[in-house]
């Protein structure tokens, strides 16, 4: 009876655990050998507490088992200390997906936010407010949580990440009376702004519906389906021509191609040349930027 009740008590505790575990496994990198000096343990607490942060928080109201976590990384590069606590740096976010019966993992995003600035006191805790601006670091680790679930979200289910893209507007809008830059329509046209505002336009619908056709209908049929899920790929990818026809170079669009490019070489090489030629003709239109790496499909 006793290593029963012991048994109950196990798997009670194991299965709170599972039912409690958090939406991100995401690596934190805070690298400082741009900055100069000898007080180097503030940038090991600061990796500390944003993987703390970023890791602990519980984002969502949904269920996620430990192995089903998100797997993302941040590479926060610091490039001047501004003062005893404030930052300027800029950081590079990758997310990475599974593939249904395969060892291979698809990169969903690899985004580079160029400019921002922030304060951290040492062995002071990152606190987040959901409807208020309590400072640039949390409200930026918090935005990009958000995006990172709503483009996971997206890829497995058609329009899945919308809530949190609504989040993460949120924490744009609360951010509109900061003076920190990245925040407002004018800041620039590549910024958290726009990143979130695009995910959110009607006008770029079709981005988000390649972001899954690619993804469920393409890459998770291929390790069964090869030539099918080839095709459905393809067939997304065209499909993004509409969208460019109306705004051409659009920002989503180029977030889109900076971490899909490579894979869609890999992808493509080994097609049909009618395939190839069909493909390459809308890929040189709408994502002139990559165009060399593109021409390695046709064995170029």
């Amino acid at each position: 009876m006793k290593h029963k009740l012991i048994a109950i008590i196990f798997f009670s505790v194991f299965n709170v655990g599972t039912l409690l575990a958090q939406e991100l496994n995401c690596s934190v990198t805070v690298n400082s050998t741009q900055i100069s000096g000898t007080d180097k343990k503030i940038y090991s607490s600061m990796q500390k507490s944003i993987f703390e942060f970023i890791n602990s928080t519980k984002w969502t109201n949904d269920i996620f088992k430990t192995e089903e976590r998100i797997e993302c990384s941040m590479l926060i590069n610091i490039t001047e200390r501004i003062g005893v606590d404030e930052f300027k740096a800029t950081m590079q976010l990758q997310i990475r997906r599974p593939i249904y019966k395969s060892s291979y993992s698809s990169n969903l995003l690899n985004y580079m936010d160029n400019d921002f600035t922030f304060k951290y006191v040492e062995f002071q805790p990152i606190v987040f407010a959901e409807n208020t601006y309590t400072d640039n670091l949390s409200s930026m680790l918090s935005f990009y949580a958000y995006m990172i679930i709503g483009i996971d979200y997206d890829s497995f289910s058609l329009n899945g990440g919308q809530p949190f893209f609504v989040k993460a507007q949120t924490v744009v809008n609360n951010a509109q009376s900061a003076t920190d830059k990245g925040w407002k329509s004018f800041d620039g046209d590549k910024n958290k702004y726009w990143f979130c505002e695009n995910m959110l336009n009607s006008n770029y619908k079709l981005i988000r519906q390649a972001m899954y056709k690619y993804h469920r209908t393409g890459l998770d049929l291929m390790s069964t389906k090869m030539e099918d899920g080839r095709n459905a790929i393809s067939e997304c990818l065209i499909s993004l021509k509409t969208t460019y026809d109306v705004t051409p170079n659009s920002y989503l669009m180029q977030v889109f191609f900076n971490a899909k490019a490579d894979e869609i070489v890999n992808i493509f090489t080994p097609a049909f040349p009618e395939q190839k030629a069909k493909l390459l003709n809308v890929l040189n239109v709408i994502d002139p930027g990559n165009s060399s790496k593109y021409s390695k499909i046709m064995g170029n």
